[in-house]
């Protein structure tokens, strides 16, 4: 258990967590970073931050073909090492607390991360990015353009 795990004072836990159902996820992927550990990483990763490897396993490389059109990428990835039964936290241990779903903490009961990241340039299977805030090993759960222009967009309200 990381030292950071250990409940600081009003914050809550699940007495059980539920026991885990597949969701059908497959790793795409694993992320690297200069983070070897969560005291490490940045609270969040900015685009100023340190190169960073998106590598994907070989065979989801066909699917990056078109990537280098977009300069901003939205990467998502699973905390392989966050907690997952806390209900309530105070993430500046200043006493004051907050449920879970209001902050953007690693800690939750699905712990998937999420990053807008500038594409520096793709090598094969590897995107080299700025902007992640994850440990080495992270494991890649998708790639999204950070801003798609096939995107629908909802019509203004009143017009149907």
């Amino acid at each position: 258990m990381h030292h950071g795990d250990a409940l600081r004072p009003g914050e809550t836990a699940l007495a059980a967590l539920p026991s885990a159902r597949d969701a059908g996820l497959e790793f795409i992927g694993v992320l690297r970073t200069p983070f070897q550990t969560r005291d490490d990483c940045p609270r969040q990763g900015g685009f100023d931050g340190p190169d960073c490897r998106v590598e994907l396993k070989p065979e989801f490389a066909p699917a990056l073909e078109g990537i280098e059109r977009h300069s901003h990428l939205e990467i998502l990835y699973w905390l392989h090492q966050a907690r997952r039964d806390l209900l309530s936290q105070s993430p500046k241990d200043d006493g004051r607390v907050r449920g879970t779903f209001s902050l953007r903490s690693p800690l939750r009961p699905n712990p998937i991360g999420t990053s807008i990241v500038v594409l520096e340039r793709r090598e094969g299977n590897t995107l080299l990015v700025r902007g992640l805030d994850c440990l080495d090993g992270t494991p890649l759960l998708d790639i999204k353009p950070d801003r798609c222009g096939y995107s629908v967009q909802a019509r203004a309200k009143g017009l149907d």
